[in-house]
Formats: C-alpha cells, structure tokens, sequence
C-alpha cells in the first residue's frame, strides 16, 4: 500500500475513533450534568415542554450564559415553552427581580432586558441602588414616572413574592439555573462552557420527549 495512502487509511480511522468517543461522552449524566428535583413542579403550560431560566442581572455566569439563551431562543423549539424568573437569595437581588417585572409590566423588556447585564457588567452602574436604577432606566427612553409607579406597585411586590417562594421550591443553589418540565434541573456541565449548558438543556429536552411517548 503506497505510504501517503496508509497515512490517510489511519486518519480517517482515528477521526471515526475521535467523533466516537465525542459521542460517548455528549452522553449527560445524572448527578454530574443534571438533577432530579425531589419535588417536582407544576407547569404553567401541559401542552409543551417547559423551560425556566432562573437568573440574577448580577451574577457573571447569568451574563455569560444569556447571548447563548438569546441565539437559542431565536429558533425555539415548537413544542417548548420558554420564561425567564428572577431568583431572589438575598435582599440585594431584590431590585433586579422588582426591575425585570416591572420592564414586563410597562411593555419595555425588549429595551432593558439585555441592557441591564451590559450596564452591570460593562459598564459597572450599581443597578441594587433604586435611585440609580431610576435615573438609568430614563436614559434608556423609559418613561422613568411609569417605571417608578409600576416598580413601587403592589402587583410588582406579589410577583417578587413569588419569586422568592419559587427560589425555595425549586430547591436552587444557584444561578443560571435550567430547569425543564418542572422535573430536572440544570447549569450545564461541571466547569463547562455556556454552550455545554444549551447542549444539556437540548438533551433533557430530547429525554422528556422520550418519556412522554
């Protein structure tokens, strides 16, 4: 066999051998790449699959992993049903959840939702400080007196209460946090990247597929 052809013959076998083993070890695994909630939770919608991102504005990971849940969303999946919910762990994650209610209740998500990690995160405003966070807002062509009324407005405060109730029952340790059909529960894989995190969530999605056949 002529040599260069051998050199190719082996090539090809060891790229085979390399896509393989890529394949065995996409395989997700409970207890390392996921978990069961012990408690499992109801879905707002039984028609589909559910997905929920917990997150905070302040957390790094959370500002990572969004472009990635942005691109993804962009070609969601028919039969999944997507929200975002503020987790709330401590007092100083309360703005933030009260903030993202409120852009939802006013109509102004599409303008501060993404704005809202870049200013945290790029440009380091203090957005915990509600007379900051006010005063951003209006620079982002929010109407700041609407935005004020409804941040301040009793239905705000219900949404954060549950909000924090939610934190508890989904047995959070952290965010991001992924959970899908109320049942599972992921952040990606262990040191992985953001994209690991959206192959987990596809392949948990792939298993409740299966299990509702």
């Amino acid at each position: 066999m002529n040599i260069n052809r051998f050199l190719t013959v082996i090539l090809l076998f060891l790229s085979l051998l390399l896509v393989g083993l890529s394949n065995t070890h996409a395989e997700i695994i409970k207890g390392k790449d996921y978990k069961v909630l012990s408690n499992p939770q109801s879905t707002q919608n039984e028609s589909g699959i559910e997905v929920i991102e917990f997150f905070w504005y302040g957390c790094p990971h959370c500002n990572n992993l969004h472009p990635h849940i942005k691109a993804w969303l962009e070609n969601i999946p028919e039969d999944v049903h997507f929200r975002y919910v503020p987790a709330i762990f401590r007092s100083n994650w309360v703005p933030g959840a009260k903030a993202f209610y409120t852009m939802e209740a006013i109509g102004a998500t599409g303008i501060l939702h993404d704005r809202i990690y870049d200013a945290i995160h790029r440009d380091k405003v203090n957005l915990t400080q509600e007379p900051v966070l006010f005063d951003w807002v209006a620079k982002q062509g929010v109407d700041r007196e609407e935005f004020v009324n409804a941040y301040n407005s009793f239905g705000i405060q219900n949404q954060v209460a549950r909000s924090t109730q939610m934190t508890r029952q989904y047995q959070l340790t952290g965010v991001p946090a992924l959970v899908i059909d109320g049942r599972y529960m992921t952040s990606g894989k262990k040191g992985g990247t953001p994209q690991d995190a959206i192959k987990v969530l596809e392949a948990l999605l792939e298993k409740v597929r299966a299990e509702k056949e």
